[in-house]
This record gives C-alpha cells, sequence and structure tokens, in this order.
C-alpha cells in the first residue's frame, strides 16, 4: 500500500477512534488493530493519546520569584505537634527539623 494511501487509512481510522467513544484498547480489540501501531500512528499524524474533548489547554502563565536577599529576617512559619509548637525561619534545616517532629510525635 502507498504511503499516502496508509496515512489516509490510519486517519480514518483514528477518526472513526475518536467518535466511537471506546477507550484504545477496546477500539484496537473491536476492529482488529495492534494497539502499538495505533499508539504509533496517533503519533505520526499528530493526534493525541487523549481525545480532544479530555484534552487540556495548555497556557504560559507568569511567575514572580521572590529573590532570597529580599526576604525579611522576621519571616517564620509556626509548627505545632501535639502539644508542642516550633518556629522555623528562613535557611532552618529540614532534616533536624523532621528528627524533631519525629520525636515530638511519639512523645505523649
Amino acid at each position: 500500500m502507498p504511503k499516502i494511501d496508509l496515512r489516509e487509512e490510519w486517519e480514518k481510522r483514528i477518526a472513526d477512534l475518536k467518535s466511537s467513544g471506546m477507550t484504545h484498547a477496546k477500539w484496537c480489540d473491536a476492529n482488529n488493530v495492534n494497539i502499538h501501531q495505533l499508539k504509533y500512528w496517533l503519533r505520526k499524524i499528530g493526534g493525541s493519546h487523549q481525545s480532544s474533548k479530555t484534552r487540556s489547554k495548555q497556557e504560559w502563565v507568569s511567575l514572580a520569584i521572590e529573590n532570597e536577599s529580599t526576604r525579611t529576617l522576621n519571616e517564620s512559619l509556626q509548627i505545632t505537634v501535639g502539644s508542642a509548637s516550633i518556629e522555623v525561619r528562613p535557611g532552618f534545616n529540614p532534616s533536624f527539623l523532621m528528627e524533631v517532629v519525629k520525636v515530638l510525635k511519639h512523645v505523649k
């Protein structure tokens, strides 16, 4: 089968898959198609493994990241474990905090 005919055949198959509402596996079983071939043609033709209804729209968003040097020295996080309260400031040692929290969880 010439490449053009093969591509057109797969475009028809993919359109049928999308309109069927079936999962890829069920559609392949019903149409005697190898799922790996289907996935290949979905990538080749530019289709998606998701239907157009479930495909999420990708968007870029702006994000401002605060420079470490602009943080105030008064910033802190208050953590309560049981009846104990821990104040954590920027630059804390996460491993040490984890060990303290583990100990406090077992104190009654």
